[in-house]
């Protein structure tokens, strides 16, 4: 359960500096270039150019949010601009696991300085890189140790957040260290998360990198969508599990949800109404899912026998006894930390090939599942 706190409910910030103010316009005309912007599916980031900068938009940093955050970036060196951040960056302190990949795949984990928690990380590149002493651990995210922050000096800090009110954050900028705010876990379409791979590409001058890279995981999630359209089946799916008594499962508007369909499935929550997670009690789950032939993602459960011991309703549900419940949470990094929660939401080409793979696995004969697995 920690893992999940740290990947995806780390601490809020209010971010004041580095935002566009008049100075700014002043100082960098608005005289924009003919080029479009690139952004596909993304909803929370926009990126501008201009003659001589770029703007770098958050439109949605955080949870039910009115506000957005506006970046200058250039790589003038002579801009004496105080708002404006000098790109390449060459130092970066990143507090999700799901930014692990994106740097990566760009070829900029050197640039990595410092993280909080790193027994979270997974990847073994950059675990590498933490064993050298290259990356170093800041602490908990929610006190990051400012003191080894300011020995570190990075360019920047990219931090996440569920709202707008944090000490924490505000500390980091007045000790003149910029903080970005990354809202890529609040996109509500896969693709919409993987394409926050730009969002690092423009700061690290590597957007053709980053544009090529989104392009291949496009089309490899758009050719995988492509193949489960041929299945002439849809099975059943119910997902998620209970906690405190409480069952969470993907509300139908959600990306989750958008994963079972694309992947070709029927879930039976498909027509609910919501971007999140949907409440229930075992009773509601349990009367509208007790046939469904595939049980996907049930909580935190790594074995059938634990599923069997925590409540009597499991073993009723017919997934359960076909053994046809697949989780991804047995798939773990050197420290425990669960592999999906860091890449999925960069390689979501992958996930859904492991739900195809498990819902009509002829379509897939070759194909290795990458997170998920059937329990035992």
């Amino acid at each position: 359960m920690k893992l999940l706190s740290s990947s995806f409910f780390a601490i809020a910030f209010t971010m004041l500096l580095f935002s566009c103010g008049n100075d700014q316009k002043n100082n960098l005309p608005a005289i924009k270039t003919n080029e479009k912007s690139t952004i596909k599916y993304a909803k929370g980031f926009d990126i501008q150019h201009f003659k001589n900068y770029t703007k770098l938009t958050v439109k949605a940093p955080y949870q039910n949010s009115t506000e957005t955050f506006e970046f200058i970036l250039t790589s003038n060196k002579s801009n004496t601009d105080l708002n404006a951040i000098q790109i390449p960056i060459n130092s970066i302190v990143v507090t999700s696991t799901t930014h692990i990949p994106m740097l990566e795949l760009l070829q900029v984990e050197n640039k990595l300085v410092g993280f909080p928690n790193t027994d979270y990380i997974s990847s073994p590149k950059t675990r590498s890189l933490i064993e050298k002493g290259s990356i170093k651990e800041l602490g908990h995210e929610e006190s990051i140790n400012t003191e080894l922050l300011l020995d570190l000096k990075p360019d920047l800090v990219v931090g996440f957040s569920l709202n707008s009110n944090n000490k924490m954050f505000s500390v980091i900028e007045k000790l003149g260290i910029p903080v970005l705010l990354n809202g890529d876990w609040l996109e509500e379409t896969p693709l919409g998360r993987a394409e926050w791979i730009k969002f690092f590409g423009v700061l690290f001058d590597k957007e053709k990198l980053a544009d090529s890279i989104f392009n291949d995981i496009e089309k490899n999630y758009l050719e995988a969508k492509n193949i489960a359209s041929r299945a002439t089946e849809k099975p059943t799916v119910i997902s998620g599990g209970l906690f405190k008594d409480v069952w969470n499962l993907p509300a139908g508007d959600s990306f989750e949800a958008t994963f079972l369909k694309d992947a070709n499935t029927n879930y039976l929550w498909k027509d609910s109404k919501g971007k999140g997670s949907l409440s229930l009690n075992i009773e509601n789950v349990f009367e509208k899912g007790k046939d469904a032939e595939l049980w996907i993602s049930p909580s935190y459960y790594k074995t059938m026998e634990q599923l069997n011991d925590a409540n009597d309703m499991y073993p009723k549900f017919s997934a359960f006894q076909n053994k046809k419940i697949f989780s991804y949470v047995n798939k773990q990094g050197e420290l425990g930390g669960i592999i999906y929660f860091e890449l999925a939401p960069a390689r979501p080409d992958l996930v859904l090939k492991d739900l195809i793979k498990i819902a009509h696995p002829e379509l897939l004969k070759d194909y290795q599942l990458t997170f998920y697995e059937k329990l035992k």
